[in-house]
Order: C-alpha cells, then sequence, then structure tokens
C-alpha cells in the first residue's frame, strides 16, 4: 500500500469513527432526557446536559478532522493539523460549561426539595447508556491512537468520563433507592460537575500544550533512539533538535555536525538521506529537516571518519547523545 492510499484510509476511518459518534452521542442524549422526564432526577439531568455538549463536541470533532485532512499549502505550509488542538480546547471547553450548568441544576433543586420517582427505571436506562459509552470511548481512543487523531482521543476521553457520570449516577439512585434520602441526588450531581470540570480542565491544558508549541518531550526521546545508530561515519553530532506535531504530521528539525573538509553537495545528500531514514524508521508521517553544521575540528575524539586529513586528536569514542545536548541551540565554543 503507498503512503498516499495509506493516508487516505486513515483519512476515512477518523472520519468513521467522528460519524459514529455523532449517531450514538445523539441516540444516548434521546435516552437519558427521556430518563430525566420519567425521574425528575437532577443527576440524571446532568447525565442528560453532558451529552448535549457529547453531541455538539462530536459535531465540531468532525469539521475539525475534514479540515485536519486537508493538505500543506502555501498559506498553510506546515499543513492544517493544529485544527485537532483547537477542536480539543473547545471541547474541553464545553465540557467545563456543562459542569457550571450542572452546578446551577444542583443549586436549584437543593432550593426546590430534591423529588425523585421511578428510580428502578431511571437505573436501567443510565446503565444501559453508560455501558454503550465505554465501548464507544474505548472505540474512539483506540482509533485516535491508531490514526495519530487528537480530536478522536479527546472525544473519547469525554466520553468515558460520561461513561464514569452514568456509572456514579447508578450508584447514587441506588442510595435514593435503598434510603430513601432524596438529596443524594443532587449531592451525587454535584460530583458530577466537580470531576467533568477535572476532565475539562486537563483537555484544555493539553490542547494549549500543542498550540504553543510545547516541548514533547516522549517525542524527542524517540527520536534520539532513533538517531543514535546514524552516528558515526560523517554524522558527528547533533543539536538544535526540534520537532512538532500538527495533527497526524510531525516536522522535526536539527542541525547536524559534518566533518569541515566535506563539499556542500556531500553534506546535503547525507542530511537528505538521514532525515528521510529516521521519518521512516520513526514510524510517521512528516518530514526532517537537518540543516549542516562544520565541526571546526574541535569533535575529533568523537568522529570515527577514517579518511579526516585534518585530525587534531584520534578518535576516542562516540557518547549517546543526550536530550540535553541534543535541544541545544548552539554548538560548544570549546572542545566537548
Amino acid at each position: 500500500m503507498t503512503s498516499q492510499a495509506a493516508a487516505d484510509g486513515a483519512a476515512r476511518a477518523r472520519l468513521r469513527a467522528v460519524v459514529v459518534s455523532i449517531a450514538v452521542s445523539a441516540a444516548l442524549l434521546a435516552a437519558k432526557y427521556q430518563a430525566y422526564r420519567l425521574t425528575g432526577s437532577t443527576a440524571i439531568l446532568s447525565d442528560a446536559l453532558e451529552s448535549i455538549v457529547n453531541v455538539v463536541a462530536a459535531v465540531f470533532a468532525l469539521g475539525g478532522i475534514v479540515f485536519a485532512g486537508r493538505p500543506a499549502d502555501r498559506n498553510h505550509p506546515y499543513g492544517h493539523g493544529k485544527i485537532e488542538f483547537f477542536s480539543a480546547a473547545f471541547e474541553g471547553g464545553l465540557i467545563a460549561f456543562a459542569a457550571v450548568l450542572i452546578v446551577w441544576e444542583v443549586l436549584q433543586s437543593l432550593i426546590r426539595g430534591p423529588e425523585v420517582r421511578a428510580v428502578d427505571l431511571g437505573v436501567s436506562i443510565v446503565l444501559g447508556a453508560g455501558v454503550v459509552n465505554l465501548l464507544l470511548g474505548w472505540y474512539l481512543i483506540r482509533e485516535g491512537r491508531r490514526h495519530e487523531s487528537l480530536t478522536l482521543i479527546a472525544d473519547g476521553r469525554h466520553v468515558l468520563a460520561d461513561f464514569h457520570t452514568s456509572a456514579g449516577i447508578v450508584v447514587g439512585l441506588l442510595l435514593v433507592r435503598f434510603t430513601g434520602i432524596a438529596w443524594l441526588d443532587p449531592a451525587v450531581a454535584a460530583v458530577v460537575a466537580v470531576n467533568l470540570l477535572w476532565t475539562g480542565v486537563r483537555l484544555v491544558r493539553v490542547a494549549a500544550s500543542g498550540l504553543l508549541d510545547e516541548e514533547d518531550t516522549g517525542l524527542l526521546d524517540r527520536l534520539l533512539g532513533v538517531l543514535q545508530p546514524y552516528l558515526g561515519h560523517g554524522v558527528i553530532r547533533v543539536h538544535h533538535l526540534r520537532a512538532i506535531r500538527a495533527g497526524r504530521f510531525h516536522h522535526v528539525d536539527a542541525h547536524l555536525v559534518v566533518p569541515e573538509f566535506w563539499t556542500v553537495e556531500r553534506s546535503h545528500d547525507l542530511a537528505e538521506d538521514l532525515g528521510e531514514r529516521v521519518m521512516k524508521d520513526l514510524g510517521v508521517d512528516g518530514e526532517m529537516t537537518l540543516h549542516t553544521d562544520p565541526c571546526h575540528r574541535i569533535y575529533c575524539r568523537m568522529c570515527d571518519l577514517d579518511d579526516c586529513p585534518i585530525r587534531r586528536e584520534a578518535f576516542a569514542g562516540r557518547p549517546p547523545l543526550t536530550l540535553d545536548e541534543a535541544v541545544q541551540p548552539d554548538m560548544p565554543r570549546k572542545r566537548p
């Protein structure tokens, strides 16, 4: 399968997952709202409010995934993938807003006096909806990780949070059923609100780190692991290593230290070949741009090049490339 065919297949899989999310979330919203009408439970109403967020967020995610799949162009040379971070931030904000609405409903219920009816039927509906959300959340996170879609992962985590909400509500309603203490219903809804608020804040935090190009230490560590075997035979050291992710596309750039007596053409060919090999070994879609720096003979002890005509010291060994060294923007001014 060609890389383009694989990319098209991944795009179809992402769209299919978000369409499934929209359809299932809409059906669950209808079920939970009916459960609220039958029971009058504030806790079930809080679950229904979260389902409204699920539907709206899933629709927004659909637009985000379609936009993110567009190829790079002159106005967006790094592609459109960062819309997924914006989509995740939007979903996190919606979740936090739902938490505020739930707190409002809790206060209203406590003021007018909580009253819950048809508890058994409400528990059955909410329990069934929770199981469906558990399966849907697992599916969305699996597809999001498989196809590197932050939007799907965020949607999946939100759906799993909805499952935990439903589980908590079932426990609360059962307590109301067996104890007769009606205020436990809004109390459970308040716990749901706190959990949702925390989920929303975490999603916004993750999205903000992507939008602001916060260092992805995990990705850099993976890059170092891929780069280590290529050190030697002219690949002396690497520094000023940077990497960002925009959707499924990864953009990596670094400075490559090469023998100073090499021609521009030879250094360029090495950099092009190394960049392609590293991205292939990394197993991601994207590009790696390498800027070549002359060694200035300060790396003689680390360079194993046999035909070096300007060597000052014998080759002593090649220490592993560390993250601290790799991300340094400047070459050392004295012998390392």
